[in-house]
């Protein structure tokens, strides 16, 4: 019995998702979007670069949840970007609602499922589908640390001029301005960065990460990246399908792990067929634990303004 992934949203991030989980052959793939023909557009183009890719999964687009019954994993990306005038709250309270009616119609349709959260703001994202899913917190998870960790492995391995394979690192905390790359714990082939780098390059390095998503939009001027998020939401979908039991950053519902309550923030954990079997809490110095509870706190605020809306 093959697997089968819906993807919520067929913009730039979804349609991507369905992709590389098609290219990789993890499931059937269920495309799902608002606007009339684009998903079923872009499904039939993946489905057709099938024969020359060599792979064979079927890949259908819907404007209704129907055909997502009994999906594995349901990945939402759907949301509004932020555009020039929007304020974080005006994208968080347009997206709450674009996140609760996906969670709602993939909740009835696919009661199993595991849920992957991409949409932004992220952390506050997880937190309204966890509410409305009504999932144990081991099934909703966020994609941001992943994302964020690549893009520091990224610097890292330019910076040294060696193999981003090489490269191991972690990055903690919300998916935002406020996340911690945690720089003491990254190392090239078991060599710490420490003894590599000097600590100011090792800060620029930092803020680089901080900024990843920043600077593409930057260049892009009229989107945000799509590659890099849809391979990381990937990497997560393969080691839930396939219980490969990878540790990997991700954003989970925490109830006193890291003296933090009641909020999802990125951690490291392990994704395995049951979603999130196992957080992790890694001993942080002070200024790490500190730079943790100032992420934690940008992600409450955010959460303090949808939570009147749940009623």
């Amino acid at each position: 019995m093959r697997k089968k992934v819906t993807v919520v949203g067929a913009g730039n991030v979804g349609a991507n998702c369905a992709l590389r989980i098609a290219g990789k052959e993890l499931a059937d793939v269920v495309l799902v979007d608002v606007i009339e023909g684009v998903p079923q557009g872009k499904g039939l183009d993946i489905l057709q670069s099938g024969p020359v890719e060599g792979y064979d999964v079927n890949i259908v687009g819907a404007n209704d949840y129907g055909p997502t019954a009994n999906s594995d994993v349901v990945v939402i990306t759907a949301g509004f970007p932020r555009k020039p005038g929007m304020s974080r709250d005006d994208l968080l309270l347009a997206n709450y609602e674009v996140v609760k009616s996906a969670t709602e119609q993939a909740v009835k349709h696919s009661p199993n499922s595991i849920l992957i959260l991409v949409t932004n703001p992220l952390d506050a994202m997880c937190w309204t589908a966890y509410q409305i899913a009504k999932f144990s917190k081991n099934r909703v998870i966020g994609m941001a640390g992943i994302l964020d960790t690549a893009r520091f492995r990224t610097f890292i391995a330019q910076e040294l001029d060696v193999s981003v394979q090489n490269v191991t690192a972690m990055v903690l905390g919300g998916h935002g301005d406020t996340m911690v790359p945690m720089a003491r714990l990254a190392s090239v082939s078991g060599i710490p960065l420490s003894e590599l780098l000097d600590q100011a390059t090792i800060d620029r390095l930092v803020q680089r990460a901080r900024d990843g998503g920043a600077e593409i939009v930057k260049y892009l001027k009229t989107g945000s990246a799509y590659y890099a998020p849809s391979a990381a939401a990937t990497e997560m979908v393969e080691s839930i399908l396939k219980d490969k039991k990878k540790i990997l950053p991700c954003a989970a519902y925490l109830e006193g792990e890291y003296g933090i309550r009641d909020l999802f923030v990125g951690v490291p954990v392990k994704l395995g067929s049951r979603g999130i079997e196992k957080i992790y809490q890694i001993k942080l110095d002070q200024s790490e634990q500190a730079a943790l509870q100032k992420s934690a706190a940008a992600v409450k605020e955010l959460i303090d303004v949808i939570k009147p809306k749940m009623g």
